[in-house]
């Protein structure tokens, strides 16, 4: 019998809960569990190791659980110090273990601390709703064994100095077993089936989801996330009699489908870079301009660089072979098109299958 895998928190909803269970612990109040909310309005009950007031506010701790996932920061505590201030303003500082951003690219500017979008707006959440009106903070979020586990990431290469980042778009950490986590991901499929759609968005992950969805008005009940897994999903729409798919998502995944990389995990593969400068070479870039593109460490990074030189036209190939290698890898059963999107959710590339499959619908490409 399989055993059912248990979810757990990211860092992210643990550094909340630490910055609200400090904040009440000034307050003489020292709970067991707190909660926080994830930045789509859920509520999520998190234990507390330690907390203790301070003479300017408080200090306490969440240890983290990942639940069932292979998270290298499970178990690691997550500290949050918190001090009051007479400005109305919250500012988030990098404590011991807790990286800082060196490059650009990322979705946080050079020089801050690596807290993502949606851990900030958790922890600002907290520490908002939990101190008195006109009163400010100063929260500082450490690691301590951040910067000896920050080793087995990838931080070091994306510029993120010191420690961990700090991360979670949903707040919750679902098991990472590929098994399983194949599994959880293909009724989205028969859902979507049942509800009548004949076309499908496939999108890598919860950012190019909501971008589907919000910024383009693509229906949510045809778009599915395939997470790391393109190459199953693609599968599992063959087997469930889907006839057209539109990959849709960020350069930086849908660059690796271009390339013929189906399980998109960084460990897996990680040919973007090297990827992007092919088909600029190919497109007639100077050998300066690929050097340029090479030292980037993200595609983000590397945007601005092919804006600048002239070569936006690169988008609009890549997605046509994204769609090429996608419809080969499932032996022509699937029509794939493709549109590609930046972290803002703007359009850079797509190819007249997505315009098809897009307007189907109800989405026009303009």
């Amino acid at each position: 019998m399989s055993k059912n895998l248990r979810s757990g928190f990211t860092t992210g909803t643990c550094a909340a809960a630490a910055a609200k269970a400090a904040i009440m612990a000034y307050y003489q109040q020292k709970p067991a569990i707190v909660e926080v909310f994830s930045p789509q309005g859920q509520s999520l009950l998190v234990p507390v190791a330690f907390s203790e007031a301070t003479e300017t506010g408080g200090i306490a701790t969440i240890i983290k659980d990942a639940g069932d996932d292979p998270d290298i920061t499970h178990g690691a505590a997550i500290v949050a110090e918190v001090e009051f201030t007479d400005s109305p303003a919250i500012l988030l500082k990098a404590g011991s273990g807790v990286g800082r951003v060196t490059k650009p690219g990322l979705a946080i500017p050079v020089g801050e601390p690596a807290i993502n979008p949606g851990p900030r707006k958790m922890i600002l959440q907290a520490v908002r709703e939990n101190i008195p009106e006109n009163t400010g903070a100063v929260v500082t979020i450490s690691v301590p064994d951040g910067q000896k586990l920050a080793k087995r990431t990838l931080n070091s290469t994306l510029g993120i100095v010191g420690g961990l980042s700090i991360i979670g778009t949903t707040g919750v950490v679902h098991p990472m077993s590929e098994e399983a986590f194949k599994n959880s991901l293909t009724p989205q499929i028969s859902i979507a089936r049942a509800l009548g759609y004949q076309e499908l968005v496939l999108a890598p992950g919860k950012i190019g989801q909501d971008i589907a969805v919000n910024n383009f008005s693509l229906p949510a009940e045809a778009v599915v996330q395939t997470s790391n897994f393109i190459g199953h999903m693609l599968e599992s729409a063959v087997e469930q009699d889907i006839k057209k798919v539109l990959l849709f998502g960020h350069l930086g995944k849908l660059v690796k489908v271009a390339a013929g990389i189906f399980h998109t995990h960084n460990r897996m593969a990680d040919a973007r870079m090297e990827t992007l400068a092919a088909y600029l070479g190919a497109a007639g870039a100077p050998a300066a301009v690929l050097r340029e593109i090479l030292a980037c460490t993200t595609t983000e990074a590397a945007m601005p660089l092919i804006e600048r030189y002239g070569l936006t036209g690169v988008y609009h190939t890549l997605a046509r072979r994204a769609s090429i290698r996608a419809a080969r890898y499932v032996f022509e059963d699937l029509t794939v098109g493709t549109a590609i999107v930046t972290l803002k959710g703007e359009i850079l590339g797509y190819d007249d299958a997505a315009c098809e499959i897009g307007g189907a619908l109800g989405w026009t490409i303009k």
